[in-house]
This record gives C-alpha cells, sequence and structure tokens, in this order.
C-alpha cells in the first residue's frame, strides 16, 4: 500500500502539535513522558520534532493524558489556521 504524501498543512498541524506536546513536558525529561505514555522516547522525539506528523489517535491520547492535557484543547490549537 503506497501512502499519500502529507499536504503543507498536515505538515505544519504536526509541527504545532510537537511544539504544544514539547511545551506542556516543560522540565520533564523526554523518557519519563513517554515512559508514562507507554511509548518509546524516540517516537515522542519523532512527534515533537515533527518527522511523524500524524500519529496515531491513542498516542496523542496517551500523551494528553500523561501531560494533563484536553484532548479538545489539542484539537483547537492544532487546526489549521485559515488564512
Amino acid at each position: 500500500m503506497v501512502r499519500t504524501p502529507l499536504t503543507p498543512e498536515e505538515r505544519e498541524r504536526g509541527e504545532r502539535l510537537g511544539a504544544l506536546l514539547r511545551a506542556a513536558r516543560g522540565g520533564r525529561s523526554m523518557v519519563e513522558v513517554a515512559a508514562g505514555a507507554g511509548l518509546s522516547a524516540e517516537t515522542l522525539r519523532k512527534i515533537e520534532t515533527g518527522r511523524a506528523p500524524t500519529p496515531a489517535f491513542f498516542t496523542i491520547a496517551a500523551l494528553a493524558d500523561t501531560l494533563g492535557l484536553s484532548l479538545d484543547d489539542l484539537l483547537r490549537r492544532c487546526a489549521v489556521v485559515a488564512a
């Protein structure tokens, strides 16, 4: 199966998500947060840097829970900004 290339908007949304997660992590280590969410530190690193701009729903849900974030708030803050 061939994956459709991401649009610039999807890449931008992934970068916003990564920045939000990185900010929410604050002083906690990447290893600590990843372990709390049941992920590898490398997976969290890829999401935070935008290299994995479309992570699975349950990955984001686990990170949001670990970081004390609302999924509704993440959605609003990551939505594509209309020009």
